[in-house]
């Protein structure tokens, strides 16, 4: 069997997605663009079970799979969703001397996010998670034409 696209390329995929997060997010380093992502994984990863957080980090590439699920407490109870501005909130306290997650973070996340994967399964699997689920991958008002996706 020939070894899958998603782990032949997964550092080709990581660069074109940290370079489209990090653009969205108006940040200048990828370290810093990293931290914004990492945070907004974790903010999301907190209101699913093991099983979501598991269907929903199978639809990621390769890379932002493994980002998802480090350093995860699995057994701590999901948390409620909150309104978007508590999420962010809780992602800017994410390693809070070395972030500098903006206030939109969630949507530029969100929207370099739709950017790297298949957004009709995406979609299919949000619908079936908690109520908020959908609405935390909203990237706000763009025009679909930028969610492409995109091959690198």
């Amino acid at each position: 069997m020939p070894m899958p696209w998603a782990y032949r390329h997964a550092t080709k995929d990581w660069q074109a997605f940290l370079a489209d997060a990090k653009e969205f997010l108006g940040l200048e380093s990828d370290n810093a663009a990293y931290t914004a992502v990492d945070a907004v994984f974790r903010v999301f990863r907190r209101r699913l079970t093991p099983e979501q957080a598991i269907a929903f980090a199978n639809l990621l590439p390769a890379v932002p799979r493994a980002i998802f699920v480090q350093d995860w407490d699995i057994s701590a109870p999901p948390l409620p969703f909150a309104p978007r501005e508590a999420l962010t909130r809780e992602a800017q306290a994410v390693r809070p001397h070395h972030n500098l997650t903006p206030d939109h973070a969630i949507e530029a996340v969100a929207r370099a996010l739709r950017r790297h994967m298949h957004q009709a399964d995406l979609d299919r699997l949000l619908a079936r998670l908690p109520e908020g689920a959908a609405e935390f991958w909203d990237p706000g008002d763009v025009d679909p034409r930028e969610l492409e996706r995109r091959i690198t």
